[in-house]
């Protein structure tokens, strides 16, 4: 499954848009509850004006959350910048550390902001259990579990830990695109053969395809 699922997405890979680990960390925070497409419309703003931690550690609230607005839970995703940054300049000198049991320690960073940032940034192995990852790999038969750690660790002894983080691409890919949460299109699926869940949405090929979303502009 997960070679068709490679197949299917050779371009898989992180659709926030970032330059270095500093803006992933904070792009991958304000994108709880929305969409990339959407935090890639506010990133350049907010990073122009605030290109570093220390930077955003000082900045006016007030013109954080005008900034970050249209990302939705603008106030509380301000306040979890704002800490955020202060944590990075109080105990890491304003860098963002590349070790999973230094990220989790940050304010409203968990394992799976910590594992996109550790995959993406530093190229480090890490498996980002997102509710696209985690729907998709119990429809596929390959968990039961449903906590995410659970999920994370259960998934990660199926595969070659280097895998990990192109594994979570494809798998989050292929859940925005065509296993969606409502209504899949089983019948566009590149593994609805090998798929114990087949038959869960849309098994007609022609109506499946018209369910299956293309890339998000940028």
């Amino acid at each position: 499954m997960a070679r068709l699922l490679e197949q299917r997405y050779p371009d898989a890979g992180c659709e926030l848009d970032f330059q270095d680990a500093y803006q992933l960390l904070v792009a991958t925070v304000l994108s709880a509850q929305t969409t990339d497409l959407r935090v890639n419309g506010v990133t350049p703003a907010l990073f122009a004006r605030y290109p570093d931690a220390a930077a955003l550690a000082t900045a006016d609230r007030t013109e954080v959350e005008t900034i970050v607005q249209p990302t939705g839970f603008f106030r509380a995703k301000a306040d979890s910048l704002l800490r955020l940054a202060q944590a990075l300049v109080e105990r890491f000198d304003g860098q963002v550390p590349g070790r999973l049991q230094d990220l989790v320690t940050l304010p409203g960073v968990g394992r799976k902001t910590a594992n996109v940032v550790l995959g993406d940034a530093f190229g480090v192995p890490g498996i980002t259990v997102d509710t696209h990852f985690g729907r998709l790999v119990r429809r596929f038969g390959w968990t039961a579990e449903e906590d995410p750690v659970k999920v994370e660790h259960a998934v990660g002894a199926l595969f070659p830990r280097k895998d990990w983080t192109r594994l979570s691409h494809v798998l989050i890919f292929h859940g925005r695109r065509t296993c969606h949460a409502r209504r899949p299109a089983c019948g566009a699926c590149p593994v609805a053969r090998l798929c114990p869940s087949y038959g869960t949405g849309e098994t007609d090929p022609v109506e499946a395809q018209a369910l299956v979303r293309s890339a998000p502009r940028r």
